[in-house]
């Protein structure tokens, strides 16, 4: 399985976009705001919360990250005119964080401005390992300024649990996710088992510092875990969530629901569909074999 998803990862460019679009409208709201805002609205009919994501990150210059900046402050202001149930999701590369970090903060910070204006929620997603101590000290540093920011963290780093210790002091709001980049063994699990233990661990972790929780995975194995952990400490249902990506795990989104529990998904949209469809393939061949069984099947979304 590892080497046919190689080989599909290495036809990439040679796959017409149109097959592409294809897979990837499954996983991506669309190009406009105004198609995400629809997911959203089915999304929360169906009893879920969203997470609103600008495509795009890695940015080359400042126009990009102004252009992003701007795309932000319209979908939270569009989130509270319609009264939609979402908060929104920013990667700080987008707004320039390799290119000029003091700049990219004052991007945030008119972020969080369209944010606080409306009482809205804003998630600092995480990168690669380059920028993880910078992000970090980013939320810190908003945090002490706007309570309504978080932050993810990545399970299979070797680094998490202090950080999930350092926000723990603050009782901060963390998603946990397994991790997508392809970090080094120096600094990352690469057992798939071990990575679930390191899971549990930072879920249980942060959970007894009383921080509110972002369950964020499609692992079954795992939403099992979460859930018995849950019941152990008899939590409310407003002291965490679950979290899913748009177009997977449906039924399993579906059921969580059923039982009583909150549920976020994350719904990525913008003109950076393409490059943001095929980045996440390369960083993580794993997952390419999807774009072969999504061509002969389609989970209906959301």
């Amino acid at each position: 399985m590892k080497a046919l998803n190689a080989v599909i990862v290495r036809t990439l460019p040679f796959v017409p976009k149109a097959i592409v679009r294809r897979i990837a409208s499954r996983y991506v709201a669309g190009e406009t705001l105004e198609e995400a805002l629809a997911v959203v609205a089915a999304l929360n009919a169906e009893g879920c919360m969203a997470t609103l994501d600008v495509l795009g990150e890695d940015v080359t210059g400042h126009d990009e990250s102004e252009q992003t900046v701007q795309a932000y402050a319209k979908a939270i202001e569009q989130i509270a005119v319609r009264g939609l149930d979402s908060n929104i999701s920013v990667k700080l590369t987008a707004l320039g964080l390799k290119l000029d970090p003091k700049r990219c903060r004052e991007q945030f910070a008119r972020i969080v401005a369209a944010a606080r204006a409306t009482n809205n929620f804003v998630r600092i997603d995480m990168e690669d390992s380059s920028v993880t101590e910078e992000t970090i000290r980013i939320y810190l540093e908003f945090l002490e300024k706007y309570p309504r920011v978080g932050i993810v963290l990545q399970a299979y780093l070797h680094r998490s649990p202090d950080d999930a210790r350092r926000i723990s002091k603050v009782h901060g709001n963390v998603r946990v996710c397994k991790g997508i980049y392809v970090e080094p063994p120096e600094i990352a699990h690469q057992d798939r088992e071990r990575v679930r233990e390191a899971y549990m661990e930072l879920v249980d972790l942060l959970l007894d510092a009383n921080c509110y929780v972002g369950i964020a995975t499609h692992d079954p194995v795992l939403v099992d875990r979460a859930r018995a952990s849950v019941a152990r400490r008899k939590l409310p249902r407003e002291a965490y969530e679950f979290q899913m990506l748009l177009g997977v795990a449906g039924a399993l989104r579906r059921r969580l629901v059923a039982e009583g529990h909150r549920l976020r998904v994350y719904v990525p949209y913008g003109e950076a569909w393409y490059a943001y469809s095929v980045r996440r393939l390369k960083e993580n061949p794993s997952i390419a074999g999807h774009v072969l069984a999504g061509l002969f099947h389609r989970e209906k979304r959301p």
